[in-house]
């Protein structure tokens, strides 16, 4: 434990998705000014901007959108990212652009979420781009998805608004592996179920946005039970006081590691224990994801980065040909029989595209199997074949271990976001 209670608190990260004009700036907005967390000199700022503009009140979208052409056009097109703490927990927020044309935004800042918040316009209802980013935020493993249906007093609070568009979303996202749904009616712009529990739906018995993100259990969204140290750095000191410290730095993806444990080291696969975990703060009896810890082992083998420690009995899948979907970041298409760089945890090799298999139609979830030109923004299955053998997981199974980015070996371009499927 820390002596500042700060950064003993748990941390929530969460994205906003919806499309244009749901309110997703204006709902970040909200919550930040009504739970205090923003100075005054920042609503001064954003007042002065909103009179410039003849605003009628205080545009809360600016405390996000901080590009130039977000604040001419009113629309998000890079991830804003924003950090606030409540008494109960740390929150980092990615606000992710709602067109179609930013889709790889989203993922960009999904990918790492506990929880995705996906706006919807009660007048609106469901359209295409509730679909797209309920089935990205599937896709990308988010374990909780609350669906805030925005603009509540634009219909008058009607709960028969409310009632309608959820079930239409329960029936889309029973297709869909989302593990756990919440729905809130809210209006961004008033201030409603936002912080503070709204006066004008007494017929809405749950509670407010900032209530549901302060208490929901995502102390299990992490995998516990397959224990993942990737190799980040190894420790030399070669000091007089540390003449012969040897320890392996990273940060766990999966499992509990505890001194005494048998390892494995992969890709020798030469075994050893755990003689202790190290961190700045002292030595740990305990270790899990997601902290950042050193390991030293009982004897010397040879390890470097890209390696991985697990443990003996309950290893990774080895394997150089790995099926995966793709969200494509690229102008440039992915080219089948293509080379490309891949980052996998600390691991880095080169490989092949073998196959396209499919493109994904995100409106209808129907698979394209004729039309396998993957563009800008579009989802798929590809196979591909790698250089070195990967140690990995299903991304089901764990986000870490199951992930990996592709890039171009030219221009150097995050070109692909990459899940591995069974």
């Amino acid at each position: 434990m820390s002596k500042d209670p700060y950064l003993d608190m748990e941390l929530l990260r969460f994205s906003t998705a919806g499309s244009v004009d749901d309110g997703k700036s204006t709902l970040i907005g909200r919550m930040l000014y009504d739970s205090k967390s923003i100075f005054e000199d920042q609503y001064e700022a954003i007042e002065k901007t909103s009179k410039k503009k003849g605003d009628e009140q205080v545009n809360l979208a600016l405390l996000t959108d901080g590009l130039r052409a977000e604040r001419e056009q009113g629309i998000t097109i890079d991830v804003a990212y924003r950090y606030f703490a409540t008494p109960k927990r740390k929150f980092i927020i990615a606000d992710t652009p709602g067109h179609i044309q930013y889709t790889r935004n989203m993922v960009t800042g999904a990918s790492t979420s506990n929880l995705s918040i996906i706006l919807v316009d009660a007048r609106k209802g469901i359209i295409e781009q509730t679909y797209r980013h309920t089935f990205i935020s599937s896709l990308l493993g988010i374990p909780h998805v609350v669906f805030c249906i925005n603009k509540m007093d634009l219909v008058d609070y009607d709960e028969k608004v409310f009632q309608q568009i959820k079930k239409d979303i329960e029936a889309f996202s029973s297709k869909l592996n989302v593990k756990d749904i919440h729905f809130i009616p809210i209006s961004a712009l008033n201030g409603d179920n936002v912080v503070n529990k709204s006066t004008k739906m007494d017929w809405y018995q749950g509670g407010t946005l900032l209530y549901l993100l302060e208490n929901i259990h995502i102390g299990s969204d992490h995998n516990h039970i397959d224990c993942r140290f990737p190799v980040q750095y190894v420790i030399r000191p070669q000091s007089a006081e540390f003449p012969d410290y040897r320890g392996y730095a990273g940060r766990i993806a999966g499992g509990v590691f505890k001194p005494g444990d048998e390892v494995a080291a992969l890709p020798s696969g030469f075994t050893s224990k755990i003689k202790s975990i190290d961190t700045a703060d002292g030595e740990l009896k305990e270790a899990f994801a997601p902290q950042s810890v050193t390991i030293t082992l009982e004897d010397e083998i040879d390890i470097s980065r890209g390696d991985m420690l697990v443990r003996v009995n309950n290893q990774p899948k080895i394997n150089q040909d790995i099926d995966m979907m793709v969200c494509w970041m690229s102008d440039k298409p992915l080219i089948k029989g293509g080379k490309y760089a891949l980052i996998h945890t600390t691991n880095e090799a080169r490989c092949i595209i073998k196959d396209v298999k499919y493109k994904v139609n995100i409106n209808t979830l129907h698979r394209e199997e004729e039309d396998k030109n993957i563009g800008m923004n579009d989802i798929g299955r590809i196979s591909i074949r790698t250089t070195k053998p990967l140690f990995f997981d299903s991304y089901q199974k764990n986000r870490n271990t199951g992930s990996l980015i592709l890039i171009d070996e030219g221009t150097f371009e995050t070109v692909g976001a990459c899940m591995i499927i069974d």
